[in-house]
């Protein structure tokens, strides 16, 4: 059946009409995309330049910081350059690629995450079988899945979405094009795509987020057994890790498992996952590890 398309560019309503408030929050994202850009460039010239590649931790840190920086740019560049403009357009063929991107860039760093978890799992827990467990094979290996579920997590989700009619309005009610917004200006009944939606990203994240609860609560409970010294090396590896995954995931799960047609604030909210809690992983992540300061002086 022909799919009915009669929009050629959509209209991002954006978050305020306010001139004040527009101008905050473009001195805002700009500071924290720059920080963002320049925390993760650091790092990936710090741990490239360096024996510390030949780890796991920073081996996997190091493609964290480079699934960064491209999520971040799918969607920050444009939000920062519409707060400076009075109409924030988007094509019809940019807006689906934000789609595409955004979710497949953002699941491999969720799996990404995921490794890092299990690589924190395997030195605390295994420590003596820690280097046979990961070795570089191994590591190549996990990266190459984190990317193929990138790849199955998004390809499905954007060929719903191109085969969406477009018919009439053409505002979305958000700061980027994504899936949820794009279903209620469809002229069709989107219900079992919004279903969909929630199985996929919502769902998802959500067992992702239990799964990795369960690895650091395990790792935690080994903690026990470690020294003094070997608890507080341990607690500052994974408290900064916990943290990360608690303000990423959180929102994320309350825009995508609620259904499309509820209204729960998720643009407000999507900025947290998408802007803010990317921009200090590289803090959370190095500056607490004594070999990550050496290598960067």
């Amino acid at each position: 059946m022909e799919i009915q398309r009669n929009v050629s560019e959509f209209i991002l309503l954006g978050f305020s009409y306010d001139q004040n408030m527009q101008i905050f929050c473009f001195v805002l994202f700009l500071f924290c995309y720059v920080a963002l850009l320049a925390g993760n460039l650091l790092i990936l010239v710090s741990v490239r330049c360096s024996p510390l590649f030949h780890q796991p931790m920073y081996y996997f840190l190091s493609h964290l910081s480079t699934m960064d920086i491209c999520y971040t740019s799918s969607i920050t560049p444009k939000l920062i350059a519409d707060l400076l403009v009075e109409r924030k357009i988007i094509s019809y063929g940019n807006c689906m690629l934000q789609v595409f991107t955004m979710h497949f860039f953002g699941m491999i760093e969720v799996l990404i995450l995921t490794v890092m978890a299990f690589d924190r799992y395997a030195a605390i827990c295994k420590p003596l079988h820690y280097l046979l467990i990961m070795n570089r094979t191994r590591c190549s290996l996990l990266l190459l899945v984190a990317w193929a579920g990138g790849a199955v997590h998004s390809f499905p989700q954007f060929f719903m979405v191109i085969r969406l009619p477009f018919c009439g309005p053409n505002e979305i009610d958000h700061y980027f094009c994504d899936i949820f917004p794009l279903l209620k200006v469809a002229c069709s009944d989107t219900y079992i795509t919004g279903v969909l939606v929630i199985a996929f990203s919502g769902i998802v994240a959500l067992v992702t987020f239990i799964v990795l609860v369960v690895s650091y609560g395990t790792i935690l409970f080994t903690l026990r057994n470690l020294s003094a010294e070997g608890r507080r090396k341990a607690l500052s590896t994974c408290g900064s890790h916990i943290m990360v995954l608690v303000l990423l995931f959180m929102p994320c799960i309350y825009t995508y498992v609620l259904p499309a047609e509820s209204e729960n604030g998720y643009k407000e909210i999507s900025v947290f996952y998408t802007v803010i809690v990317p921009m200090p992983n590289p803090l959370n992540y190095t500056m607490r590890k004594m070999e990550m300061k050496i290598s960067m002086g």
